[in-house]
């Protein structure tokens, strides 16, 4: 009897600890989806971020290129404070997009590359058959993901 009433005690402690193990590993299971949880809403949080400011850099371009033409027009005029102003209020953008992880493609005297240029027409050229002869409108990268394509002629024809 006495083998009884220990065995008895025994197995309750063992019943219980088995009953702990299982909780505890619940717990852990539960604790590790929780962080890989909170690790893919703070991944998908980031790629919302950038997705939102990618969008809204794309819509400053329109602005820079108005500036710009704005420049070029007023660029003979450098000493008056209406020139100055344009060209200090551009200056402004660009580094503002700088900082933001935009530059502008090379492209000018480039060979045409349809993941980075749009061709917009042709033109005769004295450079090689599918280098870009002129730039119509610039083309913006944001990190290394494509903003807006360049709008370019191509040459398709050689005068030499």
């Amino acid at each position: 009897m006495d083998q009884d009433k220990t065995e008895e005690p025994q197995k309750r402690i063992e019943e219980l600890e088995k009953e702990r193990d299982e909780f505890l590993a619940g717990w852990q299971r539960a604790r590790a989806d929780f962080l890989n949880y909170k690790k893919e809403e703070a991944s998908r949080m980031k790629g919302w971020m950038e997705y939102a400011e990618q969008e809204f850099l794309y819509r400053l371009l329109p602005i820079l290129d108005n500036l710009e033409r704005a420049e070029r027009e007023v660029k003979e005029e450098k000493d008056s404070k209406l020139a100055q102003g344009f060209l200090h209020i551009g200056k402004q953008l660009r580094d503002i997009l700088k900082s933001h992880g935009v530059t502008e493609i090379e492209t000018e005297g480039k060979k045409f590359d349809p993941a980075l240029h749009e061709a917009v027409g042709s033109a005769k050229g004295n450079m090689p058959i599918g280098y870009v002869a002129d730039v119509k409108e610039k083309g913006y990268m944001y990190r290394n993901t494509l903003l807006r394509p360049a709008k370019v002629m191509v040459i398709t024809e050689t005068t030499t």
